[in-house]
């Protein structure tokens, strides 16, 4: 039986709130906003639309093996649709709009957690002997890996990341 400050957990409310705070420990905590008036300031950027070859080089790289979301779209099916030219296009739309809307659709935000027991522990009655694992919709995964290797780019090509922030060669 999982135990949370010292009380077993005999509701599934109970249990519910032993897993939440032992899985959410950091979204209370204050973050000091002032370090951000130190960076100097830099040339505004325009976002440039989503093109294929983004997408198409983005999702080579994923895994076939894993597991679906909420939307039961795995990577191997989602390389399939792609390929169609006019389903790929609208998955840009769809991204470009997101952008210009300023506006992250509801469908993308929705998520699965599972809890799962770690290996080899001497106890599974705390929270700690369990972590979490968030299965998130594939297209919003798809977006977000296209975002984030653009932003990769533009941070990198512009002299944007600090020496302190890369790791020292071995």
């Amino acid at each position: 039986m999982i135990k949370h400050n010292g009380c077993s957990c005999l509701k599934i409310e109970d249990l519910w709130l032993a897993l939440y705070s032992s899985f959410n420990i950091a979204q209370d905590h204050q973050i000091d906003i002032s370090v951000l008036d130190k960076i100097p300031d830099k040339f505004p950027m325009s976002w440039v639309p989503f093109s294929k070859v983004e997408f198409t080089s983005s999702i080579i790289k994923c895994n076939n093996s894993s597991s679906p979301g909420p939307n039961k779209l795995t990577w191997k099916h989602l390389k399939c649709i792609i390929k169609d030219n006019r389903c790929l296009k609208k998955i840009i739309n769809i991204s470009d709009m997101c952008f210009k809307l300023g506006h992250w659709p509801l469908y993308f935000k929705a998520s699965i957690s599972i809890i799962i027991p770690k290996l080899n522990k001497e106890s599974y009655n705390s929270p700690k002997a369990f972590r979490s694992i968030v299965l998130l919709n594939t297209i919003r995964k798809l977006i977000k890996k296209v975002i984030g290797e653009r932003l990769q780019f533009q941070l990198i090509s512009n002299n944007f990341i600090h020496l302190s922030q890369l790791s020292s060669p071995k």
